[in-house]
């Protein structure tokens, strides 16, 4: 779950992808950054926001448990797109729905711009990504003070996707998390599932003795491919994951 308090995504200074075009994006809390093979109309990308942030802050003045529960909730039949998808991954993660909000915003204008004609499309929103690549990209993983293990990228070949790559950290940022993992990262092809995932995977870290408990939790959510734990110096992973420097 994201607060409304904004920090620097300092991180976005150490992109590199000089193949393709670069835009950033706010729209109130919403501060993405985009990577596209043609330049994006930026007057589309905010209108999609302003729908996907309407949809949602609609349904919230309905049932107001939606913004501010930490359990899976049942969403109206007739509730829009986004809503439901982040519903639907909150109760395979058994978290709120709210905690799948980066990843749901990032998928759908994702597939809006999939559906415009563009081939390579990557959406950064506070850590949370989504990405449809032609080519082999690498992924850069931030753990904060763990020097050692942020020299470390995954590697994402484009047979794989669409896909996303979502993280929650316990001490960096402002992500809500009962846990204190340096980063827990989710690959799922559902963003929505993996900023969930992420979020209650990384409660259940409080000490490198958790890291095994915190694996198998990830393991049994439905829908996760793979799994990246750090915290300190400890690293663990499960699953799709291939490293490289």
């Amino acid at each position: 779950m994201k607060t409304s308090k904004y920090q620097k995504r300092f991180y976005r200074d150490w992109v590199k992808s000089k193949d393709l075009h670069l835009a950033r994006v706010m729209v109130r809390e919403t501060d993405l950054q985009i990577l596209t093979d043609k330049p994006v109309n930026k007057g589309f990308v905010e209108g999609r926001i302003n729908d996907y942030r309407r949809n949602i802050e609609d349904y919230i003045a309905k049932d107001r448990r939606f913004l501010t529960t930490l359990k899976p909730i049942t969403v109206e039949l007739q509730a829009p797109p986004i809503v439901k998808r982040m519903a639907q991954a909150a109760r395979h993660a058994n978290v709120g729905p709210m905690a799948a909000v980066a990843g749901a915003i990032a998928e759908f204008l994702g597939r809006d711009l999939l559906r415009k004609g563009y081939k390579d499309v990557i959406i950064e929103n506070g850590g949370d990504i989504f990405i449809a690549a032609t080519k082999m990209r690498k992924i850069g993983i931030y753990a904060g003070k763990s020097r050692l293990l942020n020299k470390l990228s995954l590697k994402i070949e484009s047979q794989d996707t669409p896909i996303s790559i979502c993280t929650s950290s316990g001490t960096i940022g402002h992500s809500l998390s009962f846990g204190l993992a340096d980063a827990v990262t989710i690959i799922s092809k559902n963003a929505s599932l993996a900023d969930a995932a992420a979020t209650a995977v990384g409660n259940r870290v409080s000490s490198r003795h958790d890291l095994q408990k915190a694996v198998a939790c990830a393991r049994n959510i439905k829908g996760v491919l793979g799994v990246i734990i750090i915290i300190n110096k400890h690293l663990t992973s499960w699953g799709n994951v291939e490293f490289v420097k």
